[in-house]
Order: C-alpha cells, then structure tokens, then sequence
C-alpha cells in the first residue's frame, strides 16, 4: 500500500486548479502520475469515499477530494462510516491509532 502516494493525489486535486481539471478531463491519466496500487487506483476513480478512508487518507483531506466528488457531507460522513463496516478498520495513518485505541478500551 502507498498512503503517501493516495495522500498526495488527494491533496494534489485539493490544491491545484491545474489537477482538477486533468480530473475532470481524464481522472486515469492523473491517477498515472501517482504509484497507487490497484486497490488504490479503482478507490480513487470509483469515488469510492469509504475504501480511501480506510485506506488511512486523512479526513481533512478526504472531505474536499469528497466536495470535488460531488459528494454532500451528510453522504460523506455515512461513506466513511460504511467503509468501515464493509472493509473492515483503518488499516494505517492517524485514523488507524486511532481505531486500535477504540478497541483497547472496549477489551477487543
């Protein structure tokens, strides 16, 4: 996995006029220039909200690469939370410390 990777794509189209219009025009193409792996990748072009916050990209990012989606924060907020349910915790980033803390202090 290259969270990095995910991560800098995410803040890249969050940042940079020039990204979101390649996103719009050829979202593949801007996936190129980054090395997803294929999970990653189908994630990322599949606006799939859940699967990249499981992924590890941190929220603050994930909200607006969510708003260039199209995405409500009502909706945004239900995807993550069903990300979690179908493909299980966080696996790395803040978000994981955060999920392995939960299940300490529920005895899991």
């Amino acid at each position: 996995m290259s969270l990095y990777h995910l991560s800098k794509l995410i803040y890249v189209l969050n940042k940079a006029d020039d990204a979101k219009r390649q996103w719009r025009g050829s979202p593949e193409k801007l996936a190129d220039r980054f090395a997803l792996d294929p999970e990653e990748r189908d994630a990322v072009l599949n606006h799939d909200i859940g699967l990249i916050y499981v992924l590890g990209v941190n929220g603050q990012l994930l909200m607006h690469f969510a708003a260039l989606c199209g995405i409500e924060w009502s909706d945004y907020l239900r995807l993550m939370r069903e990300g979690v349910e179908k493909y299980g915790p966080v696996r790395a980033g803040l978000y994981a410390m955060t999920t392995a803390m939960d299940e300490k202090v529920a005895g899991l």
